[in-house]
């Protein structure tokens, strides 16, 4: 008994004690503290990256095709059997994206992914990632009314019909200067004139218009579909013959829309500082509504660029920088009729991918094999999970977490070198004493108890207080975020970055118990030393000691 409660007067009577419990305390919180932060971060990564590739994969390296799709479709869901819960195949190609803004010119690389807007949502979290609620619900590559965020302001039709008619009123003015440069002809103008009836004679074509047909105020459909007519009677004489183009199928961009697509936030946000240390602005490059144009390759052996029209019909916001910044999605169908992925004669499509989803608790790793063990080898697959295609990634975290670690346990390590040093002062210091208690009848074992106790004291109440403390510092991070901010007048955490509203935590009982247990545990093999030594200690050179 007297083993602890001298290890306990010991505890209490000297401020080094207090030091060394300080220290043991701000290791422990610093490490749950940071691991709590680190293990939310992660879990989000991860939420994100899993929610954005599908389980398993069956893909064609760089840019082939798995030929056949829904042949490859129907093996893979015999195979998979009843731990398959959906299944899509994708098409992903390379594109340059081009639009205006400004009246300046852009130019943006992206990666187009062809996708079924039925079943692509089945297979990965995309629907959750779409900024219009109405596509939430169900994806469409239809242009919407309404369902729109509210961050985007004006979007979708009413979005398009204003830019329309702005772009009609700017063509009418421009229409209107040219009938007036029209009244006062100069001679180049008649040089122009004469050139273009002589050549229309030699080819005994009609002549073309010397100026463009005016546009009527009261619409554009009517102006189109004359224009229309005027042009092809200059290029076919045999168009008076042919059916007549009527305003319904002229295209127009207050009634009609391009091939749907839906493109990463990134592509188009901006974040624009209102000044050198305000706060941010958002700025859209492009809305739902605004007309694009994407240039890609053809498949096949010989592929060619081709140019396709595409009307914005949503965002796609994963909070995933590489992604949002990259990725555009149009319907799978047209992508491969553009791209002549269709063969014209069976009719059969190909894809890039194929892409499957497990129920909860399938092994991704065993069904991988399955499907590997199926394909032969001739078949150049690349049949990955999403562990498998992020793995550099993970790793990495992985790497990182240890080495953190690490490093914080070597603060918990000074502490417990300060826990040696104070305990070798001791003995030095309680040399008499500890030969009185052996003149007792003390025995060595029972001295070395004392300050074992000691160590073991010092680490579990250091232990205890740390852990409360980092606790409570995760509990009200967000808050304590908020004060620094307040108090620095700089931005400790900007969502922006990291595209979290707040900082994420995840506390783990294991996390908390193992730190618990290596900081205790620390503290006794710093007093193993000291206690040896005094263990050892002879009573009759001890009472001597001065």
């Amino acid at each position: 008994m007297y083993r602890f409660l001298l290890a306990w007067r010991y505890l209490r009577t000297r401020f080094i004690a207090v030091a060394s419990i300080v220290s043991v305390t701000l290791g422990v919180a610093t490490l749950i503290v940071v691991n709590a932060v680190m293990a939310g971060f992660v879990d989000q990564m991860h939420d994100r990256l899993h929610g954005i590739l599908s389980d398993i994969e069956v893909a064609s390296p760089g840019l082939g095709e798995i030929p056949e799709v829904n042949w490859h479709l129907n093996k893979i869901r015999e195979i998979a059997g009843d731990d398959l819960e959906a299944v899509t195949a994708v098409v992903r190609v390379p594109a340059l994206l081009q639009f205006n803004y400004g009246g300046r010119p852009m130019t943006h690389q992206v990666m187009l992914i062809g996708i079924d807007d039925e079943t692509f949502g089945t297979v990965t979290d995309f629907q959750p990632y779409l900024t219009n609620a109405l596509n939430q619900e169900k994806p469409s590559f239809e242009l919407r009314n309404e369902g729109y965020d509210s961050e985007l302001g004006d979007a979708g039709w009413s979005y398009r019909k204003k830019q329309a008619l702005l772009d009609r009123n700017y063509q009418l003015q421009i229409q209107r200067l040219q009938e007036e440069r029209q009244q006062y002809p100069t001679p180049m103008n008649e040089v122009a004139q004469a050139l273009n009836e002589e050549d229309a004679e030699t080819k005994q074509m009609p002549p073309l218009p010397s100026e463009p047909p005016s546009i009527p105020p009261e619409g554009i459909d009517e102006s189109i579909a004359q224009s229309s007519d005027s042009v092809l009677q200059a290029i076919d004489p045999s168009v008076a013959h042919r059916p007549p183009v009527s305003a319904e199928d002229v295209f127009n961009p207050e009634r009609d829309q391009y091939a749907g697509i839906i493109l990463g936030k990134g592509i188009s946000h901006r974040m624009i500082p209102k000044s050198h240390h305000g706060p941010a602005h958002d700025l859209y490059l492009l809305r739902p509504g605004d007309d694009v144009h994407i240039t890609l390759p053809t498949a096949g052996n010989n592929p060619s660029p081709i140019m396709e029209n595409c009307t914005v019909v949503d965002f796609y916001s994963s909070n995933m920088h590489e992604y949002d910044s990259s990725f555009a999605f149009m319907p799978i169908s047209h992508l491969q009729k553009i791209r002549g992925m269709i063969d014209p004669y069976r009719g059969t499509a190909s894809a890039s991918a194929i892409q499957i989803k497990l129920k909860p608790g399938s092994d991704l790793n065993a069904m991988r094999d399955r499907l590997i063990a199926f394909f032969p080898a001739d078949m150049p697959y690349v049949i990955q999970t999403w562990q498998d295609t992020q793995r550099p990634l993970l790793n990495a975290v992985n790497l990182e977490l240890t080495i953190l670690n690490i490093l914080l346990f070597l603060i918990i390590g000074v502490a417990g070198f300060g826990i040696l040093a104070t305990f070798f002062m001791i003995v030095v210091e309680k040399t008499r004493d500890i030969g009185i208690l052996k003149s007792l009848g003390a025995t060595g074992r029972g001295v070395m108890t004392i300050f074992l106790g000691y160590g073991l004291s010092l680490g579990t109440v250091g232990t205890g207080v740390g852990i409360v403390l980092g606790l409570l510092f995760v509990w009200k991070i967000n808050e304590i975020a908020d004060v620094i901010q307040k108090i620095t007048g700089t931005q400790v955490y900007d969502p922006m970055i990291y595209f979290f509203d707040k900082i994420p935590t995840i506390v783990s009982p294991w996390m908390v118990g193992w730190v618990a247990v290596g900081a205790i545990t620390i503290a006794v093999l710093a007093s193993v030393l000291p206690a040896i030594r005094a263990a050892r200690l002879h009573p009759v050179e001890a009472l001597r000691y001065e």
